[in-house]
């Protein structure tokens, strides 16, 4: 939901800290001059005028809940300034979602001097090329829903998911950085903890890991506090480097 969390009045929520006001989560990889974002989330558009995007080479979605995928809209922008639709990579359950969810962008047409959001749909089944690099999709359940992390050279992007599968940890071998899922302290049907996120972080044994889709149950500064040295709070802004 973001922090700070709507009608509520707990102390991350009336923090000072910025690094306490977090945005829905997504993440931009940059390489070769390609820009690659995972997730369109609500905050979309704010999270690209943050950083000046100027273009936008491709999505990939992780999954379809409204808080990973309702920014899509705003991606017009870039349909009109690349004269051209964006490709979209996903599971087939979740492009089919996003053919519901945005109904008028594949069943209407635009009058005249209006635009809708060009995309063009490309279902993922296995690893594939894009931009010239290697993206490994990393299935995992999201309580009973399937979902998408992905690697792409030395990182790995994976949020929302409560279990993970042995045959993905194969694929999270030899990561410079891994960013995951690690909701709260207490259990949750959906996500990882962060002790569940921890034990994950020692069985995969990335160089630098950082926990995403954080609720504000976790102050940033304390939550680091307790974490181990290469073990972080992600936050908005964060960037770091990996080889690709």
């Amino acid at each position: 939901m973001g922090v700070p969390t709507i009608a509520c009045n707990c102390a991350v929520c009336r923090s000072t800290d910025p690094h306490d006001r977090r945005t829905r989560p997504s993440v931009l990889f940059s390489f070769a001059g390609y820009e690659v974002i995972v997730d369109t989330t609500p905050d979309f558009r704010y999270q690209t005028l943050r950083i000046a995007l100027q273009r936008l080479d491709a999505v990939l979605y992780t999954h379809a809940h409204a808080d990973h995928i309702l920014g899509l809209d705003d991606i017009r922008a870039f349909n009109l300034k690349q004269r051209g639709p964006v490709p979209i990579y996903a599971s087939e359950a979740t492009l089919a979602t996003l053919r519901t969810t945005f109904t008028y962008i594949f069943e209407a047409t635009a009058p005249e001097g209006s635009i809708l959001p060009g995309v063009e749909f490309h279902p993922i089944s296995g690893s594939f090329q894009l931009c010239g690099a290697k993206v490994i999709p990393i299935p995992a359940m999201h309580g009973p829903l399937p979902v998408l992390g992905y690697r792409i050279g030395t990182v790995a992007y994976l949020t929302d998911f409560s279990a993970l599968p042995d045959e993905s940890k194969r694929l999270l071998q030899g990561l410079d950085h891994l960013v995951l899922d690690a909701l709260r302290y207490l259990p949750h049907p959906m996500h990882s903890t962060v002790d569940q996120s921890l034990a994950l972080v020692r069985e995969l044994a990335p160089t630098q890991a950082w926990f995403t889709h954080i609720c504000h149950d976790l102050s940033h500064q304390a939550a680091n506090a307790r974490l181990p040295e290469n073990v972080r709070l992600a936050y908005d802004g964060l960037t770091f480097e990996g080889t690709f």
